[in-house]
């Protein structure tokens, strides 16, 4: 697949997911650590990165996420906020092919909300920008993060997913929950929620505890939604310790 990423290393399967917006090769400071545990590969969801595919509901980008792991046969899977939903269906839908989840600050019931209040923020971005260095200035302290979601066209640097496709794909978790899904999880899960997070409270702790497979709740102090950039160390520790536990 055109849309998967391998960072190296051997053994089990490590699977990781971004969130919207991103792509693959966002996990690359992460994945540097994780070769060490397994085989890491990264998976460009639908309408992100260099997948083809522009559409998809939730059941499609878990069948994609569902065709790595054959390959890579039983693996734990780490996500990233949209990752993170994928990462926690895949395990209720496809047990066999999952034997553990970090779920990175994302929510199962998230229903009424809509990207609406997200849209003028986007539309404020100068696009296109002028050079990835003025990308990484634009994002501040996820400059790093962004800078690997742009690409160059002929009048600059350009997002590479087209925000008009990933509109109806966040709409969509705020038109169901996930807490049926979360029910059905019969591996062992790490949730860790940021200190600052904008998911509704008091979820994420209750996410192991809902899930057959239980598991462990962290929240990381210092914290915004993209936890691994904000505190990478402890993120990390937190990683291994799960990985370490599981047989």
């Amino acid at each position: 697949m055109r849309n998967v990423v391998e960072f190296g290393g051997r053994g089990r399967g490590i699977l990781l997911l971004h969130g919207l917006m991103g792509r693959a090769t966002i996990w690359w400071p992460v994945a540097q650590w994780l070769t060490r545990y397994g085989r890491v590969v990264g998976l460009d969801a639908r309408a992100h990165g260099r997948n083809p595919v522009q559409t998809g509901r939730t059941e499609d980008f878990v069948a994609d996420a569902a065709e790595v792991v054959r390959e890579l046969g039983p693996s734990v899977v780490i996500g990233h906020s949209m990752g993170g939903l994928h990462a926690w269906a895949l395990a209720a839908t496809h047990p066999e092919l999952v034997s553990g989840i970090v779920v990175e600050d994302m929510a199962p019931d998230q229903t009424g909300k809509t990207v609406d209040k997200w849209k003028s923020y986007f539309e404020s971005w100068p696009v296109p920008f002028q050079s990835l260095a003025h990308v990484k200035a634009f994002f501040g302290q996820y400059g790093d993060h962004f800078v690997e979601c742009f690409e160059e066209r002929a009048d600059g640097y350009h997002l590479i997913a087209d925000l008009e496709r990933l509109y109806p794909i966040a709409n969509e978790w705020g038109e169901r929950d996930y807490w049926d899904l979360i029910e059905k999880i019969q591996c062992p899960m790490l949730a860790i929620e940021a200190a600052t997070s904008a998911m509704p409270p008091g979820q994420m702790s209750q996410m192991p505890v809902r899930s057959p497979g239980g598991g462990k709740h962290v929240v990381v102090p210092g914290s915004g939604h993209v936890v691994h950039r904000d505190q990478p160390e402890i993120y990390r520790g937190a990683v291994e310790a799960f990985l370490s536990s599981l047989t």
